[in-house]
Parts: structure tokens; sequence; C-alpha cells
């Protein structure tokens, strides 16, 4: 089982394992983003996701259970001139803020069901009124590939999974298919994965 210690180790260094670049989903949602909006990155690793977004000009915090990934977050915000608050804390286990965020961005955050539902239940609740979830993670069909994602079957997500964690919201977008990917080392080639943009209603 990952833990945070992992992390600590795979993100030592000047390297980024999945680049500096936004995930591309994320960014092709550029037309439901507005500055101002209140994000929320979880999982953010390194501060891709985060820092793009505090770069449309949303107010982000990039969250994330390593230390080491939460201070390179940090830094490359810092490098491109943008505002990034940056937590360190269990996606699980974090106190979520009610009605707080106008975006959360679950890319590619991958936990053992029981800690997935309780992030999944702090996300809803984190969530205003009106707020989007972005959500791309891999499928079961992605093992065996060499594009990423975890070993362990129970981590990986299906549009059945994101229908009964989050059924609650309205679904803008479900898709579940084939992308080719081009993250930093650790995410190249074709990939198996469901994307998601749903919408909490108002």
């Amino acid at each position: 089982m990952s833990t945070s210690f992992a992390w600590d180790e795979r993100y030592q260094g000047g390297d980024f394992q999945f680049g500096q670049a936004p995930n591309r989903y994320l960014e092709s949602l550029v037309p439901w983003l507005r500055p101002g909006m209140r994000a929320l990155a979880l999982g953010d690793g390194e501060g891709r996701n985060g820092a793009w977004l505090a770069g449309q000009g949303l107010v982000t915090t990039s969250l994330d259970w390593s230390p080491v990934g939460s201070a390179k977050a940090a830094a490359l915000a810092a490098t491109r001139g943008v505002a990034l608050e940056t937590v360190t804390a269990d996606a699980s286990a974090w106190a979520y803020p009610d009605s707080s965020f106008d975006l959360v961005a679950w890319i590619y955050l991958h936990l053992p069901p029981a800690d997935r539902a309780a992030a999944a239940a702090g996300a809803l609740r984190a969530l205003a009124p009106g707020g989007l979830l972005a959500l791309e993670c891999f499928t079961p069909a992605q093992q065996g590939r060499r594009s990423g994602g975890p070993k362990m079957p129970e981590l990986l997500w299906s549009r059945a999974i994101v229908e009964d964690l989050f059924g609650g919201l309205e679904v803008l977008e479900l898709l579940e298919g084939t992308v080719a990917l081009d993250e930093g080392p650790r995410h190249q080639g074709h990939a198996e994965v469901v994307r998601a943009l749903l919408r909490k209603p108002t």
C-alpha cells in the first residue's frame, strides 16, 4: 500500500514525476472556469494542477499528504508568481470546510475503498451549491498498461463508482475510455480512464 513516505521519496529531486503542465482534461474545462472561483486540487502532488488553476485566477488550495510534494507545489506556484495555499493532509481524513469551494479537482487520486468514500464525502461537503467536481482516474482496463496507475485493483475507478459516490450531483459529463497521456515520466502512452464533470445542485 502506498504511503506518504513513499511519495516523499518519489518527489525528491528536481524532476516532476507527472510534469509541470496541468492534466489535459482539467485544462479542457477552461470554459467552465472564471477568476475568483475557489478551487481545491485533491492529491495535487507536486502542484501541477493547483498552480495551473491559480494561474487561471482561481483562489486555489493544493492538498497532498506528501510534505515534499506540497513544498514543490508551493515552489512551482512561486516561480509562476501566483498565490497557492498548500495543505499537507490525508485526503480521507482532512476536515473539509463546508460549502467552501466552487471547484474540486480530483485528478488521479486513487485510495482504498473506505478512504475513497471518506474523501468523496468530504469533497461533497466542501462543494458550494452550483460547484463543480472534475475527476479523471484510471479504470480496471488500465491493468497491464505501462502508462501509469496503481497496481492494486481495488484502487481503480469506474463509471459505476463515480455514480455511487457522487450520485447526488448533476452529471454534465461522464465517460470511460482510452486517452493518450503525456504527463511527465510516469504518465506516458495510451491509458484507460474515467472522466467526470459533475455539478452540485443549487
